[in-house]
């Protein structure tokens, strides 16, 4: 089975964030990810992770304001300079932290627009510059339209078609089980395709987002597929526990699986 990294976002929210980490650990896990560490010093949040003895698997660059809807900025050209202010704060968060992972957030834009593709493209190359210059991985995620509305890559060939246009290492896909399936469905295949560009993977049940195992995919066939195919890194348990996060890890166990 796959080495699986806590989401620190929809897990453990028994605790408050900076608590989550010692309670992953004490859960059986050594690695996590989450999607924000801004609302507190890049420092701290690097304490909390070292005294738990954990690893950092991922997390996002600033998105914009979330709280007012902002979803990204890459493919927003009205933004562009506050875009790359971003790019700043991500890398130097990313230094401190140890993260061998930045993920990019497009945006809420017309994926159509002429305009909001070449700001994306630009933004990306700005990115794929910077983070390759700090030593830094970084990837793009296609979300779906049902969790997120007009999100502006929304397709995961799409976003393979970003990756291979800039053919660098160090820029990926992050391949998320619980997007492909309500995007496109076919995930076995498409992760035999795309492996070569995956970056990361993340995994929720569809079509509820709770655990792996309560929902309409074979969830352990997958985890063997993405053993079988060689996939070495994390994947990120970014889903929404039933009830409380340590009652619902019973699906490690059943699925054959370890924290990491």
């Amino acid at each position: 089975m796959p080495r699986f990294a806590a989401n620190l976002t929809m897990m453990f929210n028994e605790h408050a964030f900076l608590d989550r980490f010692q309670a992953a650990a004490d859960a059986g896990f050594t690695a996590v990810e989450y999607l924000f560490p801004y609302d507190d010093p890049a420092e701290t949040v690097s304490g909390r992770l070292e005294a738990a003895g954990l690893e950092q698997a991922l997390f996002n660059m600033p998105p914009g304001n979330w709280s007012d809807g902002d979803r990204g900025l890459a493919a927003l050209p009205d933004r562009a300079q506050e875009f790359r202010a971003s790019v700043d704060t991500a890398i130097r968060y990313a230094e401190v932290i140890g993260t061998p992972l930045l993920h990019m957030m497009a945006g809420l834009a017309d994926a159509r627009d002429p305009e909001a593709i070449r700001c994306y493209r630009n933004s990306l190359r700005y990115t794929a510059e910077r983070t390759g210059e700090a030593g830094i991985g970084l990837v793009i995620e296609p979300i779906n339209g049902r969790d997120m509305p007009g999100y502006f890559l929304n397709d995961f060939d799409r976003a393979l078609g970003f990756v291979r246009e800039l053919d660098l290492p160090h820029v990926r896909l992050q391949f998320d089980i619980y997007h492909r399936q309500i995007l496109h469905g076919d995930v076995t295949m498409a992760l035999r395709a795309m492996m070569p560009h995956i970056g990361h993977i993340q995994t929720a049940s569809v079509p509820l987002r709770n655990e792996p195992g309560t929902g309409e995919l074979d969830d352990a066939r997958i985890f063997a597929e993405i053993d079988a195919l060689g996939y070495a890194g994390f994947v990120g348990c970014e889903y929404r526990p039933k009830a409380s996060t340590v009652d619902g890890l019973g699906w490690l166990k059943a699925l054959g699986g370890r924290a990491a």
